[in-house]
C-alpha cells in the first residue's frame, strides 16, 4: 500500500470510528505506518478536542518565510537566501493552529529517524563489516542531518515561547541500557548503551541542551545568566532505549501532549475563539 492511500484509510478510519479507540485496536495494521500519518491523525484528534479552533497541517516550510519571521524581530535577521525556493520537509510535518489575530501558529513538528541495523543484522545471523566478519557495525553521522531542521524551526519560532519539535529515535545507534541479542545459531551478542562506536545520542542533546530525554520540553525554558536572561528551545527527543522500533499508539499519546503543551502556552492568544464557543 502507497503512503498515500494508508494517510488517507487511517485518516478516513480515524473519522468513522471513534477517533483514537477505532485506530489502535488490535486489529490495526500499524507496523508500517509513518510519522507522517500520525501526523494526520493527531490534526483529526486535536480537531475533535477544540472544535472551536482551526488547524491545518503543512509538509514543508520555505527558508524564504523562516527569513520573514526573523526580520519581524529584527530587521537585520534573515538577510540571506541563495536559492528562493529552498525549505524544509520534517518527516512527520508541521501542525499550525489559527490565532485570534488570524496568524497561523505552529503546534508541533514531528520526524521520526532509524538508525543502527545491529539488532535485525544480529537475529537475521548476518556479519557486517569490510570483510563480513563483525557482528557489530560502527555508528554513521546520517542522525546528524536532523540538525538542519531542528535549527530551521528554531529560527522560524524565535519570537514564541514554546518550541513543539519533537523527534523520535529508533535503532541500535540510541540505547540507553545495554541489550543481549541472540544469533540463530545460540550465540549471544551484547550491545553496550554507553559504546562510543555505536551510540550516537550525544550527538543529539546538543539540541535539547543536556536536559533529560523522552521528556515533554514543549515550553520554553529561561535561564539567567549576569544581567541577561536567556530563551533555551529544546527539543523533545524520545528514544525506545532498546533499539525496538516505536508503537505508533505511544507517538501518537507524545504527539498529542506535546500539541497540547502548546495550545495551553497560546492559550491567552487563542481565549476569543474559546470563549466565544461557550
Amino acid at each position: 500500500m502507497s503512503k498515500k492511500n494508508q494517510s488517507k484509510r487511517l485518516t478516513n478510519q480515524h473519522k468513522a470510528s471513534q477517533g483514537v479507540v477505532g485506530i489502535f485496536g488490535d486489529n490495526a495494521k500499524l507496523h508500517d505506518i509513518t510519522v507522517g500519518n500520525i501526523s494526520l491523525l493527531v490534526i483529526d484528534q486535536l480537531e475533535r478536542d477544540y472544535p472551536q479552533l482551526s488547524f491545518r497541517y503543512r509538509k514543508s516550510i520555505t527558508k524564504k518565510e523562516i527569513n520573514e519571521a526573523l526580520k519581524k524581530i529584527d530587521p537585520t535577521l534573515g538577510q540571506t537566501l541563495f536559492v528562493p525556493n529552498s525549505s524544509i520537509k520534517p518527516d512527520g510535518g508541521i501542525i499550525e493552529v489559527k490565532d485570534d489575530n488570524g496568524q497561523w501558529r505552529i503546534v508541533l513538528v514531528s520526524e521520526a529517524k532509524h538508525q543502527g541495523k545491529d539488532i535485525e543484522n544480529i537475529r537475521a545471523g548476518k556479519l557486517v563489516g569490510k570483510n563480513n566478519n563483525q557482528d557489530l557495525m560502527a555508528a554513521g553521522n546520517a542522525i546528524e542531518r536532523s540538525h538542519k531542521n531542528i535549527s530551521e524551526i528554531a529560527n522560524l519560532m524565535l519570537s514564541e515561547s514554546h518550541f513543539p519539535y519533537v523527534l523520535f529515535l529508533e535503532g541500535s545507534n540510541f540505547l540507553t541500557e545495554t541489550i543481549s541479542i541472540k544469533r540463530p545459531d545460540g550465540r549471544v551478542v551484547k550491545l553496550e548503551h554507553n559504546s562510543g562506536t555505536l551510540n550516537r545520542l550525544d550527538r543529539l542533546t546538543s539540541a535539547n541542551y543536556g536536559l533529560p530525554i523522552n521528556s515533554n520540553l514543549c515550553k520554553n525554558k529561561f535561564v539567567h545568566h549576569r544581567d541577561s536572561t536567556i530563551m533555551l528551545q529544546a527539543t523533545s527527543i524520545y528514544t525506545q532505549g532498546d533499539g525496538e522500533k516505536w508503537n505508533a499508539k505511544k507517538m501518537f499519546d507524545i504527539m498529542i501532549k506535546i500539541s497540547k503543551t502548546s495550545l495551553k502556552v497560546l492559550g491567552s492568544e487563542l481565549f476569543n475563539q474559546i470563549t466565544k464557543s461557550k
